[in-house]
């Protein structure tokens, strides 16, 4: 087979893995007009494919593409923590996928992209692209830092979360995270337009250290006193951290 020169409606994709987002995938490369094939899991048999995109576990990666490689015009995975020994190109879309989202949820979200030639990286780009999303180049050396960016924004994120509606479970009569929610979307909306300097609040940032003191022994009665004395001490250093200048108005 031959590497495609351009990723035209029709171009053939086989999707092997078939969890979370090896289905949305699949189901938003359709919407996109290719000839999706799948998504296969990882003992079926793998039909001849242009593009064979791997949506497999990390440790599952090497076999994989070593089966799915004659099969392949071009062979790519979504890991974005696994480097490209033994694929020519990744796309990892900067994003949680449950499974059962709609083909719209690529649209405007960012997606790692690396090809370990010129010809395999524009085919991930092209596929970003057509997905609706928006790609950006990330090479193996800097995939670690990378890839914890990611977890610390999503998967630590809910574990922050997650404690959070412990303590919050003694409000009587209320669902925790019904009243959480919208103290946290506020919080990433402003994070997102200024950064956590600029925007921090709370006891740590005003130096009151007699409530931080009480919340500590409020989170020590939930067994997470170790979580709670790491994330004070890194939103210290936060807090001293001078926040970026803004502009005066004119006059």
């Amino acid at each position: 087979m031959q590497t495609p020169s351009s990723l035209a409606p029709g171009t053939t994709i086989a999707i092997v893995g078939a969890g979370r987002l090896g289905r949305v995938l699949a189901r938003a490369l359709r919407a996109a007009r290719f000839d999706v094939l799948g998504p296969f899991g990882r003992t079926e048999q793998i039909p001849d494919a242009d593009i064979v995109v791997l949506c497999v576990p990390d440790a599952a990666i090497a076999e994989t593409a070593l089966a799915a490689r004659p099969h392949a015009g071009v062979l790519g995975h979504v890991s974005g923590a696994t480097p490209l020994d033994d694929v020519d190109f990744s796309l990892h879309p900067l994003q949680t996928f449950t499974g059962t989202e709609p083909a719209e949820v690529f649209h405007g979200i960012g997606a790692a992209v690396a090809g370990r030639t010129s010809a395999a990286r524009e085919v991930a780009e092209q596929l970003a692209i057509a997905l609706g999303a928006r790609p950006f180049p990330v090479d193996d050396a800097n995939r670690a830092s990378y890839h914890a960016a990611a977890s610390f924004a999503s998967n630590f994120l809910l574990t922050v979360l997650d404690s959070a509606e412990r303590l919050a479970s003694s409000v009587p009569g209320d669902d925790a995270r019904a009243l959480l929610a919208p103290l946290v979307r506020r919080t990433v909306e402003n994070w997102e337009a200024s950064g956590a300097p600029a925007v921090l609040t709370g006891p740590i940032a005003r130096g009151d250290e007699a409530t931080v003191a009480r919340q500590r022994a409020a989170a020590a009665e939930l067994e997470l006193s170790d979580l709670f004395d790491a994330l004070a001490a890194v939103t210290r250093t936060i807090a001293a951290r001078p926040a970026p200048a803004t502009e005066e108005p004119s006059t």
